[in-house]
């Protein structure tokens, strides 16, 4: 397929690219972790979707926090805008979004049409973000893909008090020195996660439905858990993590 526009999500963890079609469809995508050189990472994935049918024309729009740093892209734009577009083009509906990222997390109300009508974010500390279960996944020697399944197939769990992610840490060691299962120790610190995305959501105003996007969206524990402690399911977007490069794809379209 042609590529019309280009969209770039240059976030704290992975880099996310997105091809679409004049009608708006994904026709091409690339995901990498972000490299320290973001500049010539970019450059270096941009000329290769530009090397795609279309993509040499192709407008582009870059989104995340190191969207200053694409020099040629067309225009910036904000993860918060890019990630309600993208949501919302998927579903169709007016809602409430939450985007877990790696660094930060954001509850953004969308309106009927599509539009941002108003926001909250964590970006102070890590709790609340992926960075608190990569963190946490070292301490306790697992890989971050199998922790949401730990979590939700344990039969209890064990309350993680501290929000600080270097003092969950601490919290952690004690634990599982007292003999603590590990997957009791994983299924508190998914609830202790989720204990602080909630108060997020909640400080803007519980609006369902309630949409997931980012990429600790793939993990189920966390859809589940947010699901119960809002008392309505959590719809995880398709191919969540590419939700800002698709929302900056779309608006690359436009004049």
């Amino acid at each position: 397929m042609t590529l019309a526009a280009l969209g770039i999500d240059v976030g704290s963890t992975a880099t996310k690219l997105v091809g679409v079609t004049a009608a708006g469809d994904i026709a091409w995508r690339r995901l990498a972790p972000t490299a320290p050189r973001i500049e010539a990472q970019a450059e270096a994935l941009l000329a290769e979707a530009r090397a795609q049918p279309g993509g040499e024309r192709a407008p582009t729009v870059a989104t995340g926090y190191g969207r200053k740093l694409v020099a040629s892209a067309t225009r910036a734009l904000t993860e918060i805008t890019c990630h309600a577009r993208g949501v919302y083009r998927r579903t169709g509906r007016a809602g409430t979004l939450v985007d877990i990222g790696g660094q930060d997390s954001k509850v953004i109300l969308i309106g009927a049409q599509g539009q941002v009508l108003h926001f909250v974010m964590n970006d102070k500390c890590a709790a609340g973000t992926g960075r608190f279960l990569e963190v946490t996944a070292g301490r306790l020697q697992l890989p971050v893909a199998e922790m949401g399944d730990m979590a939700r197939a344990a039969t209890a769990e064990v309350p993680i008090s501290s929000t600080c992610t270097v003092f969950a840490e601490s919290e952690i060691v004690s634990l599982l020195a007292r003999g603590t299962p590990v997957e009791h120790v994983v299924r508190g610190l998914h609830r202790a996660l989720v204990h602080r995305v909630t108060s997020l959501v909640r400080s803007l105003g519980p609006r369902p439905p309630y949409f997931l996007s980012g990429g600790v969206a793939h993990n189920a524990a966390v859809a589940a858990f947010l699901g119960e402690a809002l008392g309505a399911p959590v719809e995880r977007a398709e191919e969540p993590q590419l939700m800002g490069a698709y929302g900056a794809a779309l608006s690359a379209l436009e004049p």
